[in-house]
């Protein structure tokens, strides 16, 4: 039937067999990595002694020292010790750590495998081997885990096989084995017949003692036949034999025509659920709804984006995701280069805690013991901002730093924190607050409700200008990232912003973040200053901190 054909996008973009052709006979290709695999012992105490004197361990070991004097190479952002990275996968708790899996591609071999690294507090991480290699499939890209009572439950896509998966009960989470040692979602059918579904970055989850999980892809079915975002539902009650059910969003009036369904992760966030997912055309977002326990299917209610521009360059890229365990999510995310950088490219972002605030909006903070690498503070006490002057911050600078400032508008509509600033301004990176400059709620039509008449009018704005951010010729330039968050009337913008050598991130009264990579040529690019266009404001107080790497 016409549009009954669901196509995932990468579907055009992978390898859609391992077989090849030689004189007419069909051969199927060795996919055995070439990295050094090691079987490790089931207990704590051996683990950790195997680990010492691992010789895959060293090397990983001594490349992360090689690679530590990068001049834009962060200290307190996880960078995986060698080669590049990609998407995190499977963020977890298991056993007292923190498990973070990404897309790894290691020297030998530069196909994906997954990388692996553990933190007690998700600030300070310590590098384990790699965790899951290819073989039957080409590449292990992008999936989840579940966490059960006695082991975990990786679900990952198999490049040119399918969804596959893998289960770990060890402390360290070190030994892996495939289920079935082949793909449980096959990517080509087995009658001939076209799929209804396509099969890419699976996530899971548990619900009644079935495994449930979602195939990311998108679907034919929007205006004009036009692709829209789409996640298959499968079910199974032994993880190797999965039954199709159907597509699993109701209602997504928020995604844009062209999205896909990519890295879902589906989980409850108070009294909602929440569906963070990654689209290829516009970047990472996210659906907060109900979940429909009887008839399997998430009914979206409100939605938002994580990216506020394109993932590339320099952009937030793909989720992972996993509850928190107080009615929270844990997110974490990888970010895009801007400019080559010799042996590694790609970093995460900092752990952040998303928590469902009044009027199914989203709060995102921080998260983990950041203020464990706070060390030599400084503060600035309340002080006027004067209209169209900068003002130089004596004292605040750095390229490593944390940044935590509150500001009263007063009468002002704009406020502007320099970063990265050079003494004669060759290079600087903007960080501005836009008040009540956004959006409006929208106007009812008819009699107003009280809820009406009390709303908080127009949202503000943040955003982070990097136009003049480097001199250096050969970083790629990015607009703005510029996102909508909420100021009360009287409230203060409460700011936390981290830099750590090409990376920004800006937290704002717990609502939003908006993050990018920045290259400053110039080692004296690391000035902090501030402004109020067009009238006065007030600097209520301002801390700042210098912070330590987290491989110390």
């Amino acid at each position: 039937m016409k549009n009954s054909v669901v196509l995932s996008i990468i579907t055009f973009l992978i390898i859609l067999s391992s077989s090849q052709s030689i004189n007419g006979q069909s051969t199927t290709v060795d996919n055995t990595s070439k990295v050094p695999k090691y079987t490790f012992s089931t207990t704590l105490s051996q683990q950790e002694e195997e680990l010492k004197s691992n010789p895959l361990m060293l090397r990983l070991i001594e490349s992360r020292k090689k690679l530590s004097g990068d001049k834009y190479r962060p200290i307190y952002h996880y960078v995986n010790p060698e080669g590049t990275l990609n998407d995190p996968n499977g963020l977890s708790y298991w056993q007292g750590n923190w498990h973070l899996f990404y897309q790894a591609y290691p020297p030998e071999d530069t196909r994906q495998h997954w990388g692996h690294a553990i933190s007690k507090d998700l600030i300070h991480w310590r590098d384990l081997p790699y965790a899951i290699y290819p073989g039957p499939e080409k590449a292990v890209f992008s999936g989840s885990t579940l966490v059960e009572e006695n082991r975990v439950i990786a679900m990952y896509h198999g490049t040119t096989v399918g969804n596959m998966v893998a289960t770990s009960s060890d402390p360290l989470l070190l030994n892996w084995e495939k289920v079935s040692g082949k793909a449980v979602i096959p990517m080509q059918s087995t009658n001939g017949f076209p799929l209804p579904y396509s099969v890419f970055d699976p996530s899971i989850w548990k619900k009644d003692s079935i495994y449930y999980s979602l195939s990311a892809g998108r679907t034919a079915t929007g205006p004009g036949n036009k692709n829209i975002r789409a996640n298959f539902l499968f079910r199974s009650k032994d993880l190797e034999h999965w039954e199709y059910m159907h597509e699993f969003v109701k209602d997504d009036r928020f995604t844009l025509i062209g999205d896909d369904g990519a890295c879902p992760y589906f989980w409850p966030i108070g009294n909602k659920y929440i569906l963070n997912f990654f689209s290829h055309m516009s970047g990472g977002q996210y659906l907060l709804g109900d979940y429909d326990k009887k008839n399997d299917k998430f009914n979206a209610t409100t939605a938002g984006k994580y990216n506020q521009g394109a993932a590339h360059p320099s952009g937030v890229h793909a989720p992972s995701a996993t509850p928190d365990g107080k009615g929270g999510v844990m997110i974490i995310f990888n970010m895009n280069a801007g400019r080559p950088t010799e042996g590694w490219n790609q970093i995460m972002t900092l752990p952040r805690r998303l928590t469902l605030l009044p009027n199914d909006e989203l709060g995102q903070e921080p998260a983990g013991d950041i203020e464990s690498l706070r060390y030599n503070a400084k503060h600035i006490e309340e002080m006027n901002i004067p209209a169209n002057q900068e003002i130089m911050l004596k004292g605040i600078t750095g390229n490593t730093m944390e940044i935590s400032a509150e500001i009263d508008f007063k009468n002002s509509e704009l406020i502007e924190l320099n970063i990265l600033r050079s003494p004669n301004k060759e290079e600087y990176t903007r960080i501005i607050l836009y008040k009540d400059n956004g959006f409006a709620k929208g106007r009812e039509y008819g009699p107003l409700a009280e809820s009406d008449r009390v709303n908080r009018g127009r949202a503000s704005l943040v955003s982070i200008e990097s136009s003049y951010s480097s001199i250096l010729p050969d970083v790629l330039l990015r607009a703005p990232e510029t996102a909508p968050f909420f100021l009360a009337k009287g409230e203060t913008a409460k700011l936390r912003v981290f830099i750590d050598k090409s990376v920004v991130e800006v937290f704002v009264n717990g609502q939003q973040c908006v993050a990018m990579r920045v290259y400053p040529g110039l080692n004296n690019s690391t000035g902090v200053s501030i402004r109020s266009q067009g009238q006065e404001a007030t600097l209520k107080s301002l801390d700042a901190w210098q912070m330590k790497s987290i491989y110390e």
